[in-house]
C-alpha cells in the first residue's frame, strides 16, 4: 500500500510574504527599543531610600573606622548618624573624619512625579582620591506625594537639579507608546491567523475535520499474497473483496451489503495489514484514522470528525473506512462515573448515527480493530452496524513457518537456516514479533560485518526477543553465579525427568533482562489446551529451583531468585482451583468473577460470589497442592544429585547449555505412563 497523499509544502512568492517578514521584522524592532528604555543598570530606589541617599552615607573613620553610616542631623557641636548596618544611632563630635560611601550627584525631574539621576558608590575610604574606584549607577524614584523640602534638601547637598517639563507632550502620545508593543504584537498574531485561514482554503477551525488518511492509486498493493498466518480471516474477507468489486450483483439479488467487519484479536497479529489487504485487492481508496484521534479537549469535535470522515468517504466509494483501535471511543455508554455528556459518548452516537445512514447505494466498508471486543457497547456489535467479526489470533506452527518466509523472502540469509525450526521455536510469537525477531537476527549479522544471516544470528534474536539482552557488564561473584547455576540446573532436572512436561531447549546462567538466568523449554507442537498432569508438572518444574537451593545450600540460605518462579506457581494452582475447577475438595465450580471492570465507575472492585470458609479452603488447597508439588520436586533432585552436580560443572564452565549437551548428561527422558 502506497503512503498517504499530503500536499507538498510550496513557498509562494506574493508580495504578502515579503510584506510579513517586513512586519515582523519591525515589530520586534520596535518592541526591543521600547523594552530597552529600563537598562539592566538602572536600579529602582524606593522614595526614602532616596531621600537617604542624598543626605549622604559615609564611612566614618578614627575610633569608628570602617562603619557605614547615614547622616541625619548636624548641630554645631556633635554629629548623628545611623549604622546601616546594624540600625543604630550614633553621635560624635563634629570634627569627626568621614569619607563618602554613597553620593548623589545629580537628579533629572520628569514632570511632577518621577525622578531620574545618578549616585556615586565609593569602594573605601581612600577613592575619593582615585577616581577608578568609584562606580556610577543609574537610578529611578517616584515621589509618592508633593515635598515642598525637597529642592532645598538638594541644595544643601549640592545636588545638580535638571528639570524636564513633560507639558508641551500630549498625554495621548505616551499612552499610544505605553500600548503600542501590545497593538503589534495582536496585530501580528491577527496576520498570522488570517494568513493560515488563506493557506487552508479559507477553512477555519480545522481542528473539526477529520484526521484520516487516505491511501489512494498506490504504486504496489499490499494484497492477501502479503499477509500470512491467518488463512481463515482472509476467507472471510474474501467476501467483502467481491462486495468492493462487484457491489451491483449482489444488489440485484436484493442482498444487503454488510456495513461493518470487525477484526478481533491480540496486538501484533495483523489486523491493520488486513485491512489493507483488502483495499489491494478489490483496488479501492482506503481511508485509515486511529479511534483516539477522533476525540480532542473541545466537545462536539470528536461527533464533527466523524461525520467530516463518512461525508470525504460518500466521495470515493466504493472505499473502505478503516478504524483502527476502535476501543478508544466504543467503549460501553454509561460504565464510567461522568453522565452521558461525556465526549466519546457523543463520538460513539455519531459513528452509530452514519453507520445507520448508509443506503445500499453507498458502498462503503467499514473495517474496525480492536484487542478489547468485551468492553465495546452492543450498538456497534448488532447486525446493520459491524455485521461481522473475524478473530485473528496468533498464527500456529505452520502460519509462523509462511510469516517468517514473508520476512525473510528479501533477506540474505545463508542455506542452513532452518525456517521449519525457527517456527517450531517461536510458540505463542505473533506477525509483528516474528517481523521483530527477523530484522534483530538482520541487525546482529550487520553488527559483526557479516554478509548473510546466519541460524545463530535467529538464535540470539529470538532469546533476545524472548528473555531480553544479554547483561554480560552485569558482574557477579562466585557465590551468587554458583547458586544461580544450582537454581537453573533444578529447573532443567526436574523437567527433563517428567515427561509429560516441554523438554528443555536451553538453560544458561548469562544475565538477561531481570533475570539472572533462564531454563527455556519448547512444546513438540502447539497446544490449545492443557491437561492437569501437564498443569502439575509444570509446577513443579518452577519450584525446582527453590528446590534445588534448599537442597544444597540449606533453608537458612535460599535467595530471592525464586520469587517470579513462586509467583507464576501461585498464579496457576489458583487458576486451576478457581477457573479450571481442578480441585478434588472443591469440584468443578469457578470462584470469583473474572470480568475486569470496563473502567473504574461501573464495578469498584472485582465482585466475591463466596463465603469466607470457602476462600480459607482455597487458600488451604492452593497451599497443598504447592507442598506436594515442591516435595516431587525435591524428590527428584535427591534422585539424581549426581546429574545435577555435572549439570552445575558444565553449566559454571560454559554459561549455556544446548539441548543436545543436556541430552549428553542427562540421558534420554523417561517414557510417558
Amino acid at each position: 500500500m502506497s503512503e498517504p497523499i499530503k500536499k507538498k509544502p510550496q513557498f509562494s512568492n506574493k508580495p504578502g510574504n515579503f510584506i510579513f517578514i517586513i512586519a515582523a521584522t519591525l515589530t520586534f524592532f520596535v518592541i526591543f527599543i521600547l523594552m530597552s528604555e529600563n537598562k539592566p543598570d538602572t536600579v529602582s530606589l524606593s522614595y526614602d531610600q532616596f531621600l537617604s541617599y542624598v543626605d549622604g552615607v559615609y564611612f566614618v573613620k578614627g575610633d569608628y573606622k570602617n562603619i557605614k553610616a547615614q547622616l541625619i542631623e548636624e548641630t554645631q557641636e556633635k554629629k548623628i548618624f545611623i549604622d546601616i548596618e546594624t540600625k543604630k544611632k550614633i553621635e560624635l563630635p563634629k570634627d569627626v573624619q568621614i569619607f563618602p560611601y554613597i553620593k548623589v550627584s545629580h537628579v533629572i525631574f520628569h514632570g511632577p512625579n518621577k525622578i531620574e539621576g545618578q549616585y556615586e558608590l565609593y569602594e573605601s575610604p581612600e577613592s575619593e582620591l582615585n577616581s577608578k574606584n568609584v562606580k556610577a549607577i543609574r537610578f529611578v524614584t517616584s515621589l509618592p506625594y508633593p515635598d515642598p523640602f525637597l529642592l532645598k534638601r538638594l541644595e544643601e547637598r549640592r545636588v545638580n537639579i535638571v528639570a524636564q517639563s513633560d507639558e508641551g507632550g500630549s498625554p495621548v502620545i505616551g499612552m499610544i507608546l505605553n500600548i503600542l508593543p501590545y497593538i503589534l504584537i495582536f496585530g501580528l498574531i491577527w496576520f498570522l491567523f488570517f494568513r493560515q485561514v488563506n493557506n487552508s482554503n479559507n477553512k477555519a477551525f480545522t481542528f473539526a475535520k477529520s484526521k484520516a488518511r487516505l491511501y489512494k492509486a498506490p504504486v504496489r498493493k499490499i494484497t492477501f499474497e502479503d499477509v500470512a498466518g491467518v488463512e481463515e480471516a482472509k476467507e472471510e474477507l474474501n467476501e467483502v473483496v467481491d462486495f468492493l468489486k462487484e457491489p451491483e450483483k449482489y444488489l440485484k439479488m436484493g442482498a444487503r451489503i454488510p456495513k461493518g467487519v470487525l477484526l478481533v484479536g491480540p496486538p501484533g497479529t495483523g489486523k491493520t495489514l488486513l485491512a489493507k489487504a483488502v483495499a489491494g485487492e478489490a483496488d479501492r481508496p482506503f481511508y485509515s484514522i486511529s479511534g483516539s484521534e477522533f476525540v480532542e479537549m473541545f466537545v462536539g469535535v470528536g461527533a464533527s470528525r466523524v461525520r467530516d470522515l463518512f461525508e470525504t468517504a460518500k466521495k470515493d466509494a466504493p472505499c473502505i473506512l478503516f478504524i483502527d483501535e476502535l476501543d478508544a471511543v466504543g467503549r460501553m455508554r454509561g460504565a464510567g462515573l461522568g453522565g452521558g455528556n461525556d465526549e466519546r459518548e457523543q463520538t460513539l452516537n455519531q459513528i452509530l448515527v452514519e453507520m445507520d445512514g448508509f443506503n445500499n447505494k453507498e458502498t462503503i466498508i467499514v473495517i474496525a480493530a480492536t484487542n478489547r471486543p468485551d468492553i465495546l457497547d452492543p450498538a456497534l456489535l448488532r447486525p446493520g452496524r459491524f455485521d461481522r467479526q473475524i478473530v485473528v489470533d496468533k498464527p500456529d506452527l505452520k502460519g509462523r513457518e509462511k510469516i517468517l518466509r514473508i520476512h525473510c523472502k528479501n533477506k540474505p540469509i545463508e542455506d542452513n537456516v532452518q525456517i521449519e525450526k525457527m517456527a517450531q521455536g517461536t510458540p505463542g510469537f505473533s506477525g509483528a514479533d516474528l517481523e521483530n525477531m527477523v530484522n534483530e537476527a538482520t541487525l546482529i549479522a550487520a553488527r559483526k560485518l557479516k554478509t548473510t544471516i546466519s541460524m545463530i544470528d535467529f538464535e540470539e534474536a529470538r532469546d533476545k526477543v524472548l528473555m531480553g539482552p544479554e547483561r554480560r557488564s552485569r558482574v557477579m561473584t562466585k557465590d551468587e553465579l554458583t547458586n544461580t547455576a544450582y537454581h537453573e540446573a533444578g529447573h532443567v532436572v526436574v523437567a527433563h525427568m517428567l515427561p509429560e512436561y516441554d523438554p528443555i531447549h536451553k538453560v544458561t546462567i548469562i544475565p538477561r533482562g531481570r533475570s539472572l538466568g533462564t531454563t527455556q523449554s519448547l512444546p513438540i507442537q502447539d497446544y490449545f489446551t492443557h491437561n492437569k498432569t501437564y498443569l502439575l508438572s509444570r509446577i513443579a518444574v518452577l519450584l525446582g529451583g527453590r528446590a534445588a537451593e534448599e537442597h544444597w545450600f540449606g533453608k537458612d540460605f535460599i535467595s530471592t531468585g525464586a520469587a517470579s518462579d513462586i509467583e507464576h506457581a501461585t498464579a496457576l494452582v489458583r487458576s486451576m482451583i478457581c477457573k479450571w475447577g481442578m480441585s478434588e475438595k472443591l469440584g468443578p465450580l469457578t470462584y470469583g468473577k473474572d470480568d475486569s471492570p470496563i473502567f473504574i465507575g461501573k464495578e469498584m472492585g472485582r465482585y466475591k460470589d463466596y463465603s469466607e470458609e470457602t476462600a480459607r479452603e482455597i487458600d488451604r488447597e492452593a497451599q497443598e497442592l504447592i507442598f506436594i508439588q515442591f516435595e516431587k520436586a525435591r524428590k527428584i533432585l535427591e534422585e539424581n544429585k549426581e546429574k545435577v552436580e555435572i549439570l552445575v560443572q558444565a553449566l559454571l564452565e560454559k554459561e549455556t547449555l544446548q539441548a543436545d549437551e543436556i541430552l549428553e548428561i542427562l540421558g534420554e527422558r523417561p517414557a510417558k505412563e
